[in-house]
């Protein structure tokens, strides 16, 4: 006889709780200080934001200790901080723009109502998702879903075309970009076909190059993830979101099978598109240009975007001019695509490797959370939600750095705008309930002891 006894374990909601009032403590010092950088007094709203963001905080802890007590207790400050600064960042591109005559839509204000929509999304997927396992039931349905949120901005009337690419809605007055809910979808989707086939995807095939391929029986999921990524790439012109995707679809393809030969293949297979994108769509040539010469004569008022971007990495220096003495104003889109350079003009080098530290420790909790969950479909989607948020910032940093190309993606949580700070909330919602499910003690057989009733009843019958 044995029966079954739960290990010792830890649910650290204290250790939690003093991160979330850490967080907020820091990202209000932070709004406060844009407002006596750029008008030498606390700003008016500053005790309703304080209000605000303590009742935020005090419900996604009550919602945690009461759907998921053993969450992982750091991705939630997390977020909570990074949001923070990003409503920092915008409030001083708004008062910047203010100050020298420049209209803005953007505004911390309108950040903070997504902020509060995005955090309630949050508790209701830690409230109605008691369990991540079911969602595999939804594997062809989140497919199905996810590209027709991908391709919804290609639709004649609500379709809304910017800067070249064709990946935004307008309805009513309001715009929203659908990629951002779709990789949730494709991260269902991906998880859940994958870990029905990864034994038949893990099979070898023929050796090519001293590369061990597999069989190329198995190339077919991976050819329909590329021709839908490449149709996107054409029909959206956004080079940015295809890569996004077909990136994830590589990475939790090499988590499944564990074969580095994927990520070599998924790469070559990337490659011929790039280039014709490169070669044969003007605005992809552009960006092209601006990342080898954007300073020189003939490319500056072309790259200018770019260039100001540039002087203000460079105007920052080490330690930043300080929060609300910057000039982010020079830049356009100084608040959503250019929200880094803003951030890191005034916080300077160190303040940029701090918030690329925090980016990095919440992708490493993501992982060690697919590490630590005993099912694969867990085990894939809390990996594949992680590397979108890396490949997202790597991909944002990297471009603006001029390491790579610049591209049509967001930084999360920090750039404007609501569809990407609301659908990011609702991944780091998902994010806990994964770790809870990680972290969840689990159970031992004690051999001698007597079996619960229920247990002696089943055994009984058997």
């Amino acid at each position: 006889m044995a029966t079954i006894v739960s290990y010792t374990a830890h649910p650290r909601r204290l250790t939690q709780a003093l991160l979330l009032v850490l967080a907020a403590a820091i990202g209000l010092g932070a709004y406060s200080l844009v407002a006596l950088g750029r008008y030498e007094q606390l700003p008016e709203q500053l005790p309703a934001v304080a209000i605000g963001t303590g009742v935020l905080i005090v419900l996604l802890q009550a919602a945690v200790m009461w759907r998921a007590p053993y969450a992982d207790p750091v991705i939630l400050p997390i977020v909570v901080l990074l949001n923070l600064l990003g409503i920092t960042v915008i409030e001083s591109v708004h008062a910047a723009n203010e100050i020298y005559g420049i209209r803005t839509s953007a505004s911390a204000d309108r950040q903070m109502l997504w902020a509060i929509i995005g955090v309630a999304l949050c508790i209701g997927v830690l409230v109605l998702l008691r369990d991540h396992r079911p969602l595999r039931r939804y594997t062809w349905i989140s497919a199905v879903v996810g590209a027709v949120l991908l391709l919804l901005p290609l639709a004649p009337v609500i379709g809304d075309s910017r800067n070249g690419s064709k990946i935004w809605i307008n309805i009513a007055g309001y715009s929203f970009q659908p990629a951002e809910l779709a990789k949730i979808a494709f991260a269902i989707f991906f998880a859940g076909y994958l870990v029905s086939r990864r034994d038949t995807l893990a099979l070898a095939g023929p050796k090519v190059l001293g590369i061990q391929l597999p069989r190329w029986s198995d190339f077919g999921p991976i050819l329909v993830a590329w021709g839908f990524a490449m149709a996107v790439l054409v029909l959206q012109t956004d080079l940015g979101t295809s890569l996004m995707f077909f990136g994830l679809f590589v990475a939790m393809l090499y988590v499944a099978t564990d074969r580095l030969s994927w990520l070599v293949i998924g790469a070559v297979m990337f490659l011929p598109p790039a280039v014709f994108a490169a070669t044969q769509m003007s605005h992809v040539q552009t960006r092209i240009t601006c990342w080898l010469d954007p300073l020189s004569r003939e490319n500056f008022s072309s790259c200018e975007q770019i260039g100001q971007g540039l002087f203000g990495l460079a105007n920052g220096g080490l330690f930043g001019t300080g929060l609300g003495e910057g000039r982010p104003d020079v830049v356009p889109h100084a608040e959503s695509d250019f929200v880094f350079t803003s951030f890191a003009e005034e916080m300077g080098m160190v303040g940029s490797f701090a918030l690329l530290l925090l980016y990095l420790l919440l992708v490493q909790r993501a992982l060690r959370a697919a590490v630590g969950i005993s099912d694969g479909f867990g085990t894939l989607l809390a990996g594949g939600l992680g590397f979108v948020l890396a490949l997202q910032v790597f991909v944002v940093v990297g471009g603006l750095t001029r390491v790579i190309p610049l591209t049509g993606l967001t930084l999360p949580f920090l750039a404007a705008g609501g569809s990407s700070l609301v659908c990011n909330w609702i991944i780091a919602g998902i994010l806990v309930r994964l770790s809870d499910a990680a972290r969840r003690p689990a159970a031992r057989q004690v051999p001698g002891a007597a079996a619960p009733p229920a247990r002696r009843e089943a055994e009984a019958s058997a």
